[in-house]
C-alpha cells in the first residue's frame, strides 16, 4: 500500500476541509462540498461538521477511482443511488447534487441523477453559465465546472492559483457583468495552510467589490430554474 498517499489523501478529512469552512465563513460565505461517500464512511463527524455549518453536501461517486465512464448503465445506477444513500444516513439529508469524481460522465448520467430526483448536475466544461437541461427523466441544472483548481498548482507556486483567479474576476466583473466563476478547493490539498492563504486572499478581493453573489450550488440551481434559465442562442453570447 502507498502509505504516504493514503496519509496525503486523509488530511482533507482530518483538517483540510474545516480549514477551508472557516476560511469561507470568515468572508461570509458558504459553499458546496462534494464528497466520495467512502470518505464520509471514514471521516462521519467531518460529514456532520459541515452540514452543521451551513455548507451543502453533494455525491462525488463512492470512490474517486469508480469513474461512471467505465461502468454499464445497471452498474452505474447502483453506484449513485448507493453513494446517495450512505451521504444522507451519515448527513441526515439527501444530497440535492452531483459532480462525478473526475469529471468522468457519459450520455446518460444527467437521465440517472434526474431519476434519483436530483436538482443540479456539475460535470459540465462546455459552458460559461448555468442551464437547465432536459433528459428523458425531467430537467436539471447543468452547472459549469472549474478550468482550473487548486490542484492544478500542485507542483507550481500558490500564487499562481490566485493570479489566475484574481484577473479573471477583474476581466468578468469589468466586461462580462453576471458572469459566473466556480472557485475550486480540495480538501486534501487546497486545505491546508498554503493554499488556503491563497483563498482568503482571494475571497477578500472578490467581497471587496459591489454586487457579487457568492450562493452555494443549490443556492444557484434554485435561481436558475426560478428564471427558467436555458441555453443561450449563439447570436447572444458574442452581442455587445
Amino acid at each position: 500500500p502507498d502509505r504516504a498517499g493514503i496519509l496525503w489523501s486523509e488530511y482533507g478529512g482530518r483538517s483540510g476541509i474545516a480549514r477551508l469552512m472557516r476560511v469561507a465563513r470568515h468572508h461570509g460565505v458558504s459553499g458546496t462540498v462534494c464528497i466520495n461517500a467512502r470518505s464520509a464512511e471514514l471521516f462521519p463527524e467531518t460529514v456532520r461538521h459541515i452540514v452543521a455549518s451551513g455548507f451543502e453536501i453533494s455525491g462525488h461517486n463512492y470512490a474517486q477511482d469508480q469513474v461512471l465512464s467505465g461502468l454499464d448503465e445497471a452498474e452505474e445506477r447502483a453506484l449513485i443511488r448507493r453513494s446517495l444513500d450512505i451521504l444522507e444516513k451519515l448527513s441526515g439529508s439527501r444530497p440535492v447534487g452531483w459532480l462525478s469524481s473526475t469529471l468522468a460522465t457519459n450520455e446518460r448520467t444527467a437521465e440517472l441523477l434526474a431519476q434519483e430526483k436530483l436538482l443540479w448536475h456539475g460535470d459540465y466544461n462546455n459552458l460559461d453559465q448555468p442551464q437547465q437541461v432536459q433528459t428523458p427523466a425531467g430537467s436539471i441544472v447543468a452547472i459549469p465546472h472549474s478550468d482550473y483548481a487548486d490542484n492544478r498548482v500542485l507542483r507550481g507556486a500558490p500564487e499562481d492559483w490566485y493570479s489566475c483567479h484574481r484577473d479573471m474576476f477583474d476581466y468578468l466583473y469589468q466586461q462580462e457583468p453576471g458572469a459566473l466563476i466556480n472557485i475550486t478547493m480540495h480538501g486534501n490539498f487546497g486545505g491546508r495552510p498554503l493554499m488556503a492563504a491563497q483563498l482568503d486572499k482571494l475571497l477578500g478581493h472578490i467581497r471587496g467589490h459591489e454586487d457579487v453573489w457568492m450562493p452555494r450550488h443549490d443556492e444557484l440551481a434554485h435561481w436558475v430554474n426560478e428564471h427558467r434559465i436555458t441555453e443561450t442562442p449563439f447570436t447572444q453570447r458574442f452581442s455587445t
